[in-house]
């Protein structure tokens, strides 16, 4: 398959993960190519998900570039439509099956050119929300939506992320590897019907007795109070910074990635959102999150508003 050929099958190539997926049509998996893709489903408290999908080829010649933008600039007005018309369909055939309301929405798709010290390489990202993906019961459990089950091509991956405080219960089948807030699969896989299932357990508040609980109390409410006499009032752009959370430093390649999908988060949540919530999707430290966010504003592609104590992040029109 050449690369022109690529370019114009790849809107739909999320069929590959979806094909199975009650009333979608199941396309056949496209000849071997030098492209890779990742999907990560991001978890939500409230059991919605934030999907991402990337696909990263490498741009070897003048021509791989020309038809990397030639498909860019179709990615709006063809592709991306293909795509939400698809996911649409697959989210009312899931609710259906499982008796739950299900919508995809918040659809955005992004293809950018990237030079790294390995080469330069076309990146397109298309991401979307999907209301009630999980089931919450105390946690949050995937896998209904996934009536026939998946499918994964080869250099493919599924990243599954959870909330920061849950815990995994259970992950059938056993992921390949699990990372601090997530589980990842690699291909060339197929799950069965209802896989890949996750059942996460919520965060765990210990029960204190009555009594004890006064005393907590009084306590911290003193602490507080001695606190504040000691604590000089902040001055008027005064906005307290997160303590270092001594977070490892990112790969050039992961810093990349965690700037999509920031850009990509932003977009699905109309432009804007604030850093804590950021914070809270990505389930990644705060500090890391902070680096980047400061290295995105340094390059004009977002706005840091005080609205309080917290930043509110506004993407910048025609960023991404």
């Amino acid at each position: 398959m050449d690369k022109l050929t690529w370019y114009r099958v790849l809107a739909i190539a999320i069929l590959l993960l979806l094909c199975t997926l009650p009333g979608v049509w199941a396309a056949p998996a496209p000849a071997t190519t030098d492209y890779t893709t990742t999907y990560t489903i991001t978890l939500q408290k409230d059991g919605s998900a934030l999907w991402t999908v990337e696909y990263r080829t490498p741009l070897a010649t003048d021509e791989d570039l020309d038809n990397f933008g030639n498909y860019s600039s179709d990615l709006d007005s063809v592709y991306l439509p293909q795509l939400e018309d698809l996911m649409q369909r697959s989210a009312a055939q899931a609710a259906v099956g499982t008796s739950r309301p299900m919508e995809a929405d918040n659809f955005s798709g992004n293809a950018v050119v990237q030079t790294s010290p390995t080469g330069k390489f076309g990146v397109v990202t298309y991401s979307f929300s999907w209301t009630n993906f999980s089931v919450t019961d105390g946690g949050l459990t995937i896998g209904d939506a996934f009536a026939g089950g998946l499918y994964l091509d080869k250099d493919s991956t599924l990243i599954v992320r959870y909330p920061q405080g849950y815990t995994v219960a259970s992950a059938d089948p056993v992921p390949d590897q699990q990372s601090g807030d997530g589980l990842i699969w690699y291909g060339l896989r197929s799950f069965g019907s209802g896989e890949p299932q996750v059942v996460l357990a919520g965060p765990a508040f210990p029960v204190l007795p009555a009594g004890l609980v006064i005393i907590v109390v009084i306590i911290a409410a003193a602490g507080f109070m001695i606190y504040r006499k000691r604590r000089p009032d902040p001055g008027p752009g005064d906005v307290p910074e997160d303590p270092d959370d001594h977070a490892s430093p990112l790969s050039e390649a992961d810093r990349v990635s965690l700037e999509e999908r920031i850009v990509q988060l932003l977009r699905a949540n109309g432009g804007e959102q604030f850093q804590s919530e950021i914070v809270k999707v990505l389930g990644m430290p705060k500090s890391t999150v902070s680096s980047t966010l400061n290295d995105l504003h340094r390059r004009g592609l977002i706005q840091k508003i005080k609205k309080g104590r917290e930043n509110l992040i506004r993407l910048v029109d025609g960023s991404g």
